[in-house]
């Protein structure tokens, strides 16, 4: 697969992803601000890594929301499944993505130096 192809691809699954878990998953514990970071599909389209960035009032909200998205990924596989013309339906794995969490805190150490 052309490296070109491969970048579309991941684009198109994270938008329909994006737009699945904003307006069709209605499960209870989808509480917090779910935010898909990125997505990495597979070279043979079998698995999509999913990076979703949560962000809740406490850990526990945090757990039940990224507890939902993994029960509801064979509704999001089965969906990415109708909406976009694949070889293979790919198997949704999402992986927690704390990269803006990590970046505010080291923006917040850095203001407390220069305050210094």
């Amino acid at each position: 697969m052309a490296n070109y192809r491969g970048g579309r691809i991941n684009e198109e699954v994270k938008r329909e992803i994006s737009n699945i878990i904003r307006n069709e998953i209605k499960d209870p514990r989808l509480t917090a601000m779910v935010s898909v970071t990125d997505v990495k599909v597979t070279k043979d389209l079998r698995y999509a890594k999913v990076f979703v960035s949560i962000f809740g009032k406490d850990e526990e909200e945090k757990n039940n929301t990224f507890l939902a998205l993994k029960n509801a990924s064979g509704y999001i596989r089965r969906e990415i499944g109708q909406r976009i013309n694949l070889r293979y339906n790919p198997q949704i794995l999402f992986e927690l993505d704390d990269s803006i969490n990590y970046g505010m805190h080291i923006e917040e150490l850095i203001a407390k130096v220069k305050d210094k």
